[in-house]
């Protein structure tokens, strides 16, 4: 049986953006105040401006660690396990309310669609005092599938 081969694959911004656009599930990884990282696991998706975009509250650490500072990492998953992934570095910006309730809209329709009754989901997220996150990416790896070094499947390959 063939083993399954890591791959690599190199993208521009564009192909990035495309890649990460269908996939929802996301690690958020900001500094903590001793520099040690904070990982998040969160939803988000891309905004029209190309940026990851995360809701959240504004107690959260990894709001106030990104307010510190603004250095962040996304790891952007697959909803299988083994399927592709990307890490991205970029930079975060904050947003609460009332700043945030044209943002929160706009990753609404970035994650789910159309909202049956926008009055209503503004309402809600001023209720809640809710929180956005905006990562521009600066750089990015390849995106990467898991499985063997090809010279190791081979190997493997020919002992059977």
């Amino acid at each position: 049986m063939a083993r399954s081969i890591a791959t690599t694959t190199t993208v521009d911004l564009a192909g990035l953006l495309e890649f990460v656009r269908p996939r929802h599930h996301l690690l958020l990884v900001t500094a903590r105040a001793d520099g040690r990282p904070q990982v998040s696991p969160v939803s988000g998706g891309v905004d029209d401006a190309g940026r990851i975009v995360i809701s959240t509250y504004p107690d959260r650490a990894k709001v106030r660690n990104a307010e510190r500072d603004p250095r962040v990492s996304v790891c952007v998953l697959s909803d299988e396990w083994d399927g592709p992934w990307v890490q991205l570095d970029g930079t975060a910006e904050v947003l609460h309310m009332p700043d945030a309730e044209d943002a929160l809209v706009d990753y609404y329709r970035c994650i789910a669609g159309e909202h049956p009754d926008w009055d209503e989901y503004r309402a809600a997220m001023r209720l809640q005092g809710k929180s956005l996150v905006r990562v521009t990416p600066d750089r990015w790896g390849p995106l990467a599938t898991g499985g063997f070094p090809a010279d190791v499947a081979a190997r493997l390959d020919a002992t059977g």
